[in-house]
């Protein structure tokens, strides 16, 4: 079977000017890869969903073990404990999310000793994110977004040595060109994931063509475009034998001499029989091994204490001929080999989808799982836009105004969770989605803060405004009961739109006048819901909304006998009809962006 994508075309690539080099944490902390040898890059590290089988917060804590025995704050607690203890050690963390959490509540003296590893190149970062997003369900727009606010955290906190060079997607359901694309426009150096059509890397470890250059664009040009990408060997466990973690069942080394089931030779046989069949599938003397798995490393000290043995084991055998040499390393410095090796690799020109993990068994459910929070996922990230403009544009203003104090940034997070590969999605459990959905009303209702002191300040309106979002459900209880009300209408696109405006109300005329003054055609429909809200229709009109701006339509009720003398009656004037408004509704988002 020819892979798709590649048939046979090569490129020469030189990756090792691409890498960028922070002060005392670049590729000159990396170990050393002898030459003549088949070098062994050891990762440690562990992934960390944000939200799955368990909430975000029973994730961090360690709530609800009778679901999963998970808490990252005690993997983070145990992990720094275990690197201090030998230089040796080394550690990769991606999920900033949680990071950051488990960051503000440490002592200084914990802090030392992070940025230390980090500025050593002991403890480093990758990917960043907030969350290790879905490709699949996901928008561009959010995507950045939520690796904006994990990248700036870690590099506002840490500097350039907090900043990572690799990204790293191994678990989502598939992969994107237009994921690589973005990546490779964030100045990534390269690209590593665990998931693919298993009939394809059946067909990679054949023809060597498990590391690859990753065009992601037809339109950029290549150097823009392109994004060195490897397909990790298991997924992103550790090969069948050699899990240490306290929930694993692989037996430890037991190297005293004078034991009856001493297994030295039996584990120093079985990992050099791996790293030969793994080695078959690719190009370079340099192979990667992900030691590590969901939430492990709670309890640091049996995983690295046995790698610490491994390591020893393996490279004394080095006096006896062996060519085998084993380092604790990272996905950077795994990079900066194959740099280093000068080697031509095969290139990549379309997605990694659908995902099949054996015959039938394709992964494309959640293409159209859980519809309803998909869609809320989507409004959320179009409030978040206006409110996020609102915020830029009105100042403190925004942020400390009549309404209260607040900022956009509880919705940034609540969307940065949402993003993850078990979020929008729609693959977590049923208490996890309904969490994902709070978060997202939570940081709805900080935002209309921010924008009711946005709109006071860029209109001097202080009535209190109302937001109307059950308007998919036609009910809105202002227009309902109001005889008189403002409609402010935001369109956050860069371009003018005109938008129907659909609101429930019980009357049976009404005028429409837009921002100048002038009348605006409208009309009623009854075809709405009835087991929600009091409405008994819906007045509609179209919205004519500047870019990056509001428009501002007053909606007046009329007694029933003013319906019929409509056309003839002398036109109120904006300025009296104003005066009687007494309710003000926004209308954001606009369209779809």
């Amino acid at each position: 079977m020819e892979s798709r994508g590649c048939r046979g075309l090569l490129l020469l690539v030189l990756l090792l000017g691409c890498v960028r080099r922070g002060t005392g944490c670049g590729p000159e902390t990396c170990p050393a890869a002898p030459e003549g040898f088949l070098n062994v890059h050891l990762i440690p590290h562990t992934h960390n969903d944000v939200g799955w089988l368990k909430t975000v917060d029973q994730y961090y804590y360690g709530g609800r073990n009778n679901i999963q025995h998970a808490g990252v704050q005690y993997i983070l607690d145990s992990v720094v404990q275990q690197l201090l203890t030998d230089p040796r050690r080394r550690f990769i963390y991606v999920e900033s999310a949680f990071f950051w959490r488990w960051w503000q509540m440490q002592k200084e003296s914990v802090q030392r000793d992070v940025i230390q590893l980090i500025q050593e190149g002991r403890l480093e970062f990758i990917n960043g994110g907030w969350s290790m997003n879905d490709e699949a369900a996901t928008h561009y727009s959010p995507i950045i977004d939520q690796m904006t606010l994990g990248l700036q955290f870690l590099q506002s906190t840490f500097g350039e040595c907090g900043r990572p060079r690799v990204a790293w997607h191994i678990d989502p359901f598939g992969h994107s060109r237009e994921q690589a694309l973005l990546f490779a426009q964030m100045g990534y150096d390269g690209f590593f994931f665990g998931r693919l059509d298993y009939q394809d890397k059946s067909n990679r470890m054949k023809t060597k063509q498990m590391e690859m250059i990753w065009r992601g664009s037809d339109d950029l040009a290549a150097p823009t475009a392109d994004l060195f990408t490897g397909v990790l060997p298991n997924g992103y466990n550790p090969p069948d034998g050699f899990c240490w973690d306290q929930f694993c069942t692989d037996p430890p080394i037991m190297d005293d001499a004078q034991l009856e089931d001493n297994n030295v030779d039996y584990i120093l046989q079985l990992f050099l029989k791996t790293v030969k069949i793994q080695a078959s599938g690719y190009r370079s003397n340099h192979i990667a091994m992900t030691m590590g798995s969901d939430f492990q490393y709670e309890n640091a000290i049996p995983w690295f204490k046995n790698m610490d043995k491994l390591i020893d084991l393996v490279n004394a055998q080095q006096i006896n001929g062996s060519k085998v040499n084993v380092v604790y390393s990272t996905p950077s410095c795994y990079l900066t080999a194959l740099n280093r090796a000068n080697l031509s690799w095969p290139v990549k020109m379309d997605d990694f989808f659908p995902y099949a993990d054996g015959a039938h068994m394709f992964w494309t459910g959640y293409f159209t799982s859980r519809a309803a929070f998909k869609r809320y996922e989507r409004l959320s990230n179009n409030f978040l836009q206006v409110c996020n403009q609102l915020e830029a544009l009105t100042g403190p203003a925004a942020t400390h105004g009549p309404y209260g104090t607040s900022s956009s940034l509880t919705l940034r997070r609540a969307m940065g969770v949402a993003q993850h590969h078990d979020a929008v999605t729609g693959t977590a459990k049923q208490h996890v989605n309904d969490d994902y959905t709070l978060r997202l009303y939570k940081g709805w209702e900080t935002c209309q803060v921010v924008i009711s002191n946005a709109l006071s300040s860029l209109t001097g309106t202080k009535e209190s405004f109302t937001f109307c979002n059950l308007l998919n459900i036609s009910v809105c209880p202002t227009t309902e009961a109001a005889k008189s009300f403002n409609v402010f209408v935001y369109n956050p696109l860069g371009r003018a739109v005109t938008w129907y405006i659909r609101l429930p109300v019980n009357g049976v005329a009404y005028t429409v006048r837009g921002p100048s003054g002038d009348a605006v055609t409208s009309e009623f429909t009854k075809d709405i819901r009835r087991d929600q809200g009091n409405a008994e229709r819906e007045l509609m009109f179209p919205a004519q909304v500047p870019p990056l701006g509001f428009s501002k339509f007053t909606v007046q009720k009329m007694a029933t006998q003013e319906r019929f003398f409509i056309r003839t009656k002398k036109r109120t004037s904006p300025t009296k009809m104003e005066n009687k408004v007494r309710y003000n509704v926004i209308i954001a988002p606009s369209p779809d962006v």
